[in-house]
């Protein structure tokens, strides 16, 4: 299980180390995540007051298109170097490297959220503050569902000619759960008066969707990326 780990480890250390030399996927990511919130915001924002409901959804499909778009560009660049198959020739857990991918993943739409999550609050007016830790756990399960299947996905179709159309096709169908969880969970707690048990039972449902994505894209990584 250490060799998980350290391979694991590996593939991140390599791809944040990529990361900080460039900053193209995390710049680019965030200014497409910070351009879409500043659309919804001037077209819903009246008066200063934006319709109730409605920050949680626009947080949410921001962070789904920032993520597809960060997890195209990440097997992008392991296609242009070449680098993925180097990794799936290495004699290493390929579960591992999976592993190592969603980790990195998650670390780069982190650094993404928490730009996005303050200026949601500021443009409309969302109670952030109420309950940071449940928001914080909302985010942490909402996103880790949706770049563990996005992850799979992107490696699946970093050799297909129409990859960056076939990704959103295939990835949207398959994460609306997490995202229903996601934005049910986060109006809850952004409503006049949170609903604290309310954001705790759509957290749970999303840990269970969580186990469920992680474990199939473990088990179904290999096979796929060998066929």
């Amino acid at each position: 299980m250490s060799g998980f780990f350290r391979v694991a480890w590996q593939v991140v250390r390599k791809d944040m180390t990529v990361e900080v030399r460039s900053k193209e996927i995390v710049l680019t990511t965030l200014l497409f995540a910070v351009s879409v919130v500043l659309i919804f915001s001037f077209a819903i924002v009246r008066e200063g007051r934006a319709p109730d409901d409605v920050a949680a959804g626009i947080l949410w499909v921001a962070i789904s298109f920032a993520g597809t778009l960060a997890m195209g560009r990440t097997f992008e660049r392991e296609r242009y170097n070449d680098t993925l198959r180097a990794l799936l020739l290495a004699p290493a857990d390929r579960p591992a490297i999976y592993a190592g991918k969603l980790l990195g993943l998650l670390l780069l739409l982190g650094l993404v959220e928490i730009i996005l999550v303050p200026l949601v609050a500021l443009l409309f007016n969302a109670p952030i503050l109420a309950f940071p830790g449940k928001l914080i756990t909302l985010l942490i399960a909402g996103t880790l569902g949706f770049a563990a299947v996005g992850t799979l996905f992107a490696a699946m179709l970093v050799r297909v000619r129409s990859r960056d159309t076939l990704l959103p096709v295939l990835l949207y169908p398959i994460t609306v759960p997490v995202m229903i969880c996601g934005v049910r969970g986060t109006a809850a707690l952004f409503q006049a008066t949170p609903d604290e048990p309310l954001a705790r039972l759509w957290i749970a449902i999303l840990i269970a969707w969580d186990v469920i994505f992680v474990t199939l894209s473990l088990w179904t990584f290999e096979p796929v990326m060998t066929e």
